[in-house]
């Protein structure tokens, strides 16, 4: 079952880092997460990745267990099954997509998804899996933006776009996706 935790900007609100606990289904200082800064390809981008980081480490994941991957080679269903989640920085939406599609990771991560990994999505780590580009990752139909002044209400998901606010997250839960504040 696809567990996913698609968020504007982290962590900031403490409500979303209890609904990362709950989705990781173990103690978090046991969890292996996958941190992939692609899409920071821009100063401003980069100077947010060491917040990102604190995201999990705050969560209680230790830094040991944290491995960063750039996307800069395949990584097989196996391999990226060794993990419990991966965490998506923002930063360069389609910068990142065309990376995950160049490497194949799109493969790996949907079937690792399905074996219990967690994703979470930050920013443009989010936008991927939204209906915004073509050739998305598919896990939310409706197009999503971040970083809202005002966004959609909690709980089921709006018809048409979806406004997220840097305190909001959307959970998906097998087929039960929900806005979380």
């Amino acid at each position: 079952m696809k567990k996913i935790l698609l968020t504007s900007a982290g962590f900031e609100n403490p409500a979303v880092q209890r609904c990362f606990l709950d989705l990781l289904e173990k103690p978090a200082r046991e969890a292996r997460a996958l941190f992939i800064p692609t899409a920071a390809i821009d100063e401003d981008a980069k100077a947010v990745l060491p917040k990102c980081r604190g995201d999990l480490l705050g969560a209680g994941v230790l830094p040991e267990h944290i491995t960063d991957f750039d996307l800069d080679r395949p990584m097989s269903t196996d391999e990226l099954s060794g993990y419990d989640t991966v965490y998506f920085c923002g930063g360069s939406t389609e910068y990142l997509l065309k990376r995950i599609k160049a490497v194949g990771f799109d493969r790996s991560l949907d079937a690792a998804l399905e074996q219990g990994l967690v994703y979470v999505g930050v920013s443009a780590g989010s936008i991927i899996s939204a209906g915004n580009l073509p050739g998305n990752l598919g896990y939310l139909p409706q197009k999503l933006d971040v970083h809202c002044e005002s966004g959609s209400p909690a709980g089921q998901l709006p018809e048409g776009k979806i406004c997220l606010t840097n305190a909001q997250a959307i959970k998906i839960l097998g087929g039960s996706p929900e806005i979380i504040e």
